[in-house]
């Protein structure tokens, strides 16, 4: 599956929270800014396809606002869960600009977000 990168925002303007959501190529995006850098993920809870960035983002894990599950951001891997870990993006920085790669096939249901 071939992805392309799309530009985000600019490093300086990268919200203070540390989270910045967007909808890219048609996915829904949750970029996260921790200790390692710049992390992507799909927005969406593997549990209840919620979205994940109205949750708190704590010591490198983003927690679900809907049901407290906790996911890495670096991985996408659950933590202390037996829910499917998160799909992650490819994230570049280049000349102060933040760019995320996501499939340029569009999502299909089960990668989208539900409103809640």
């Amino acid at each position: 599956m071939s992805e392309t990168y799309h530009d985000l925002v600019a490093e300086n303007d990268f919200p203070e929270d540390g989270k910045l959501a967007a909808v890219l190529g048609g996915w829904s995006v949750l970029v996260v800014k921790t200790d390692g850098g710049y992390n992507a993920v799909n927005d969406r809870c593997t549990h209840a396809a919620s979205p994940l960035s109205t949750g708190r983002i704590r010591r490198g894990a983003i927690m679900c606002p809907l049901h407290g599950a906790r996911f890495e951001a670096a991985t996408g891997h659950c933590i202390g869960g037996a829910y499917a870990n998160l799909r992650t993006f490819p994230v570049r920085v280049s000349e102060g600009r933040i760019a995320v790669a996501v499939p340029d096939e569009a999502p299909g249901p089960q990668e989208r977000p539900v409103s809640v």
